[in-house]
């Protein structure tokens, strides 16, 4: 018989280890959501360009007392394409604040020459300083934001039926009795 090799276990442990860890990362309740820094905390402020001649936004439109949407979008994402029509019917009870992300401006425009318009203001984040600013992991984002510049919820990804059920609609009625 060989001589006992305690080394030749160490890649079958190694495996059932990363096994156990990725199972069991996986298994948290919202697997879905990203961490924010920004839910419960004042919204960092509007430091952007007017996109065309559409009407803006600023600070105080956050911070107006009136719940509001803020959504990162841009032209080129596949995703904002599919989840326009649904900010557009979100945009009939809340106002939606639109921030056009690293996008190129003409193309924007077009954009929503296109598919219409659902944005209360919008704005232009060409370098994409604020998008840093927020956490912005990517686009479509979108935040939900208190009356009093408070961030509710983060939702990274496109919005669907689903999402506005079960996410964006919840924190709109935390953030009108935060506000309240």
């Amino acid at each position: 018989m060989g001589k006992f090799k305690p080394l030749m276990f160490l890649p079958p442990a190694l495996f059932v280890a990363l096994a156990a860890l990725f199972w069991f990362g996986n298994m948290r309740e919202d697997r879905d959501s990203l961490p924010s820094a920004r839910e419960g905390q004042q919204a960092p402020g509007v430091v952007v360009t007017q996109l065309g001649d559409k009407d803006t936004f600023d600070d105080d439109a956050l911070r107006s007392g009136e719940v509001t949407l803020v959504n990162y979008w841009a032209s080129w994402c596949a995703p904002c394409r599919a989840e326009h029509p649904l900010l557009e019917e979100l945009a009939q009870d809340v106002p939606v604040f639109g921030v056009n992300y690293r996008d190129q401006p003409d193309r924007a425009l077009d954009f929503l020459d296109e598919l219409g318009n659902p944005f209360a203001g919008l704005v232009a984040d060409l370098p994409g300083r604020m998008g840093l600013d927020w956490g912005l992991y990517g686009v479509p984002e979108t935040y939900v934001v208190a009356g009093d510049g408070t961030v509710m919820l983060r939702f990274a990804g496109p919005i669907t039926r689903d999402v506005i059920a079960n996410r964006i609609n919840p924190a709109i009625e935390r953030a009108r009795a935060h506000t309240q």
